[in-house]
């Protein structure tokens, strides 16, 4: 006889709020039935008496408590601790190099629990799961699930509750308690958590230098020069760490004699913009970084940083033109990264129909397109060197499909190009859209001119 799963109910921090907590269980519970055990996050100045009274309210059975302070955690059948474990990525709204806890990474690392739940930062984050062990190097084991919970009654309505299901492990067959997820992710912190002891902080990663190329888009296209705009160093000066090099020719590093550098828009410290050539629209650009990176998975984390400064700066230029964009990346087949950004008029369709289109060409060609997260960052699904394909909406939502074998190298524009979007369909391979550089110029320039007033580079 399978063994029923336990009903529990993790909780952010209680914040002396147990009245608004206790309804809000009883709502909960009249409606689902009642719970094994709920996990609470309280104040640490709680005094045992103010503990009993609220416990003389309780709308459940059993109640594990969880001091809020830096230095104590109690394990019942999850991890539940206040603090956030230390990485060295921001999750969700939360930098944890600043404010997470190195001894707590090397206890999750250690404890490997299944489910991980955390308070303090007052804001509700799930991350995707992740792995707990090295895969072919290690055996097999279960994977994690970590969760931040908001404060109980926070204004902004975040999340402070969480119920789930879980069967203990002893009563789980072995080979169900490590089948591992279809979004699963490698372990953020592994490496943090063999390297940390009691006392010693991470250290935090070196930032690479910023070496940024200057080009005239206007008529002496080529040349470059340090960002600085010195031409003289001094000889004991640190040199700036060159962009990553192609080993070969490479269509899209700006220093390339190879780029087609009239398609260029606009440039900043990391990447720059340019005009797809064949676009799906006049206005339809690419973002790529200036050094030679294949994918977002190998992007340094400062050119991450200029990626997602483009990406929100193109949503309000469309938006203030009538348009949502897409953005889609396909790391397959090519050598340098191009995040293309496709604008749709608000007039074609809504971002649900969108994300149904994708979802339905994807079925129809029997390739598996998750949603992922919102929050979620594409390093955590992928490794450097996997191949993928990944889809942007404007609401934020985000699909991904793992390419295993072959893939249709034009899918992401037949989706868009499709009766249901843009209504396009002969314009679903580039090679048929290419038009004389006279006309390529002219709509750079044009593009140059309406893009100038939400140019962050001209604020550096």
């Amino acid at each position: 006889m399978a063994q029923k799963p336990l009903r529990i109910l993790a909780c952010g921090d209680v914040d002396g709020k147990f009245d608004v907590l206790f309804n809000r269980v009883r709502v909960i519970q009249k409606k689902s039935g009642d719970f094994d055990e709920i996990s609470l996050a309280l104040p640490q100045m709680l005094s045992g008496r103010s503990i009993r009274l609220a416990s003389r309210k309780l709308p459940f059975r059993h109640m594990c408590l969880v001091p809020i302070t830096r230095k104590q955690y109690n394990i019942s059948k999850m991890l539940m601790v206040v603090n956030w474990l230390k990485t060295l990525l921001t999750w969700g709204e939360v930098d944890t190099k600043k404010c997470g806890s190195a001894l707590i990474s090397s206890l999750a690392t250690d404890l490997k629990p299944r489910y991980h739940f955390a308070a303090l930062e007052k804001t509700y984050y799930e991350r995707l799961p992740y792995r707990n062990h090295v895969v072919l190097q290690e055996s097999a084991q279960h994977a994690t699930r970590f969760i931040a919970l908001a404060n109980v009654g926070n204004p902004e309505k975040k999340k402070y509750l969480y119920a789930f299901s879980i069967v203990p492990m002893k009563l789980m067959d072995a080979a169900e308690l490590v089948k591992q997820p279809p979004d699963v992710t490698e372990n953020p912190y592994r490496r943090s958590g063999k390297e940390v002891s009691i006392g010693k902080q991470i250290p935090a990663p070196e930032e690479e230098p910023a070496c940024q190329f200057f080009f005239d888009l206007n008529e002496k296209q080529g040349r470059k020069r340090s960002s600085t705009g010195r031409d003289s160093k001094s000889p004991h000066a640190k040199q700036p760490r060159k962009p990553p090099q192609p080993p070969g020719p490479c269509w899209f590093c700006l220093a390339s004699p190879e780029v087609e550098k009239h398609l260029v828009v606009n440039i900043g410290t990391h990447c720059y913009l340019a005009l797809a050539k064949g676009g799906l629209a006049d206005d339809h650009v690419l973002i790529l970084p200036i050094g030679h990176y294949q994918s977002v998975v190998e992007l340094s984390a400062e050119v991450v940083e200029e990626v997602e400064k483009y990406k929100a700066t193109l949503r309000r230029f469309f938006k203030s033109r009538g348009k949502r964009c897409v953005l889609f990346e396909r790391n397959y087949k090519s050598h340098h990264l191009q995040l293309q950004v496709i604008p749709v008029p608000l007039s074609c369709c809504a971002t649900d129909d969108i994300k149904d289109a994708f979802m339905t060409q994807a079925q129809e060609q029997q390739m598996e397109l998750l949603e992922i997260p919102e929050h979620s960052d594409i390093k955590q699904i992928a490794q450097p060197g996997a191949a993928y394909f990944y889809v942007e909406l404007d609401t934020g939502e985000k699909l991904f499909h793992r390419i295993k074998k072959n893939f249709p190298l034009q899918f992401g524009r037949e989706v868009l190009a499709s009766e249901a979007i843009l209504n396009i369909p002969e314009k679903s391979d580039w090679r048929q859209c290419q038009i004389s550089k006279e006309e390529e110029e002219t709509l750079a320039r044009r593009f140059r001119k309406d893009f100038e007033p939400f140019d962050f580079t001209l604020d550096d």
